[in-house]
């Protein structure tokens, strides 16, 4: 009742002073509003003033809401990041969320107040590095007396071990999920009542779109850039669904607001991610486009999804940007390659010609098993119909030896594909079994871990001897390369080319445009010579400064001169 009377005597009063005002003034153009006039009156404090209640003036401490936690210090924080690339941008992310919230970074363990760990979840040898990581992290907090060190588990491994990481490890403070970042400074500063702070609800809708990721590593030549998150593809051996949840992309217009930020920074590549980063489809911009088109003989175990701007029209308007800009992307779905893809691929000298194919197996029994949606068949056919589409370009690939059930004579088959296809670049792991993927509820982990390990070892001796064959090939050709700085044990320059392959070279002064010579440094382009390889590098001699346009304009000319011939 008592608050009703107030409301009603401060109704009054407005009415009252709003009658003044409207007698006193004309409806002339000089007339202030009445709203504006009100605010020059007395508030609600003159009208509780010598009441018994007391008068709040601060705003009250509400620690589950976010605005309202407040860190006592500038607290430092130390970041320790395993796994795919897609944690690299994610790290950048959370750092951008928390530099704005007051914290600190360091890069000196005896320094920092907070360690967080960026975690990957998709293989057992990842998480034994984390396991092995927290052990030493507990024995540092126990021996910081002077402050209260807090530890936070971020990422995959966060998602999928959750219960274990709060109640069997106690050193653990904080764990936070791929889609929870935002939620980090309230999680910390809830730690400091001493007890743990848990989020990993999986978002239908987070992309951090408005959220400008601060790079860990300012000095680097290159970014990533996460365009999507998530994965619908449901394959049987794979965590990614569980830990990360449903694909969703971010709008078109804040990826290409953010490749434009970074090249005024001066940053001359960037790799777009996403766990299928070739379906991406943003939905908020309507299109002539309707049914998603797939590469031919592939399929999917969801429904054809409709509408929304596709992967081509992403890669037209980044590749747009700064024409001196590579862009590459990772990690892509054979199936997601359809011609438009490959298109706007070839045409686009800045869109880098690796593409990234994962195969996982040879086998069309063990695709099958894997749900990858396509045959051995279909993959050759593809791989084809690739080279023929866009010249020069280069295959990267990830296989899997030792799934469930997998033969001898299966396996061969992987080492046949593997023989049949160039890659200059491929991850080859052994299986390991995750849970809550299919494959661990459906199939039988029977494959023993001596037969694993050697079919590893004769898929690495093939592709290290394939390797070998295709940089030898490479001596005498002139390769356009980004440098990015100086390696530490040899003091050679080190870059890397088109197809994402180091180059060293000796450090020298190089021919400039102008005809004059200067050293190199991070972020040229130069143009240089192949003169010796290994399976891993290849080795070369600088020709002379450049710039990329200019680089494959004299290539085309080249290749056009010489087709002439």
């Amino acid at each position: 009742m008592l608050f009703i009377r107030r409301v009603q005597r401060l109704s009054k009063l407005i009415d009252k002073y709003s009658a003044i005002n409207c007698r006193c003034y004309s409806n002339s153009a000089r007339v202030t509003s009445i709203k504006e006039r009100i605010k020059e009156g007395p508030g609600l404090k003159e009208f509780i003033i010598g009441d018994a209640e007391p008068v709040l003036t601060d705003s009250p401490h509400i620690p589950y809401l976010l605005e309202n936690v407040k860190t006592k210090t500038r607290r430092k924080v130390y970041f320790d990041v395993y796994g795919c690339q897609m944690n690299l941008n994610d790290t950048d992310i959370v750092w951008s969320i928390l530099k704005k919230e007051g914290f600190e970074k360091t890069d000196v363990e005896e320094e920092a107040d907070i360690f967080l760990v960026m975690t990957c979840a998709i293989r057992e040898g990842a998480e034994n590095k984390i396991w092995h990581r927290l052990d030493h992290l507990r024995g540092f907090k126990r021996r910081a007396k002077d402050r209260a060190v807090k530890i936070g588990i971020l990422g995959c491994m966060a998602e999928r071990l959750k219960e274990k990481l709060i109640e069997k490890e106690k050193a653990v403070d904080v764990v936070a999920g791929p889609d929870s970042y935002r939620d980090l400074p309230r999680l910390l500063a809830l730690t400091e009542n001493g007890q743990p702070a848990v989020n990993v609800l999986l978002s239908l809708d987070e992309t951090y779109a408005d959220v400008v990721p601060v790079r860990l590593n300012q000095d680097s030549v290159s970014a990533f850039i996460s365009i999507m998150r998530g994965c619908d593809n449901m394959c049987t051996y794979c965590i990614v669904p569980f830990t990360r949840g449903r694909e969703r992309s971010r709008p078109v217009t804040s990826i290409v607001d953010e490749v434009r930020q970074l090249a005024d920074q001066g940053v001359k590549e960037v790799t777009l991610l996403g766990q299928n980063v070739n379906s991406y489809r943003d939905v908020s911009q309507a299109t002539e486009k309707f049914d998603t088109h797939m590469a031919k003989g592939f399929k999917t175990v969801y429904k054809s999804k409709k509408g929304g701007m596709r992967f081509a029209d992403l890669l037209d308007k980044v590749s747009a940007v700064d024409p001196e800009m590579r862009i590459r992307f990772t990690a892509a779905h054979p199936k997601d390659f359809p011609d438009e893809v490959l298109q706007i691929i070839s045409e686009r000298p800045n869109i880098c010609k690796l593409l990234h194919l994962p195969a996982q197996s040879g086998s069309s029994a063990v695709l099958e098993r894997m749900r990858r949606g396509y045959t051995r068949e279909a993959y050759l056919t593809l791989v084809e119909h690739v080279k023929n589409t866009i010249p020069g370009v280069g295959f990267s690939t990830d296989m899997i030896c030792g799934f469930c059930g997998e033969t001898d004579e299966e396996f061969q088959e992987t080492l046949t594909l593997m023989e049949a296809v160039d890659y200059h670049v491929a991850f080859l792991f052994p299986y390991s079994m995750r849970e809550k993927t299919t494959a661990y509820r459906r199939y039988k982990d029977d494959v023993p871990e001596h037969i694993k390990k050697q079919r590893h070892n004769q898929m690495l001796d093939i592709y290290k001897r394939k390797c070998q064959i295709l940089n030898e090939a490479e001596i005498g050709n002139t390769h356009l390369v980004l440098v990015e700085g100086v390696a530490k044990k040899s003091g050679k320059i080190m870059s890397r080319n088109e197809l994402y392959l180091r180059v060293v070279f000796d450090q020298t002064e190089v021919l400039c445009e102008d005809g004059g010579k200067r050293q190199v440094k991070p972020g040229d382009y130069v143009a240089v010579k192949i003169v010796g390889a290994r399976s891993a590098t290849l080795f070369g001699v600088p020709l002379y400064h450049t710039s990329l346009s200019d680089f494959y304009r004299e290539y085309q000319w080249g290749q056009r001169r010489a087709a002439k011939m």
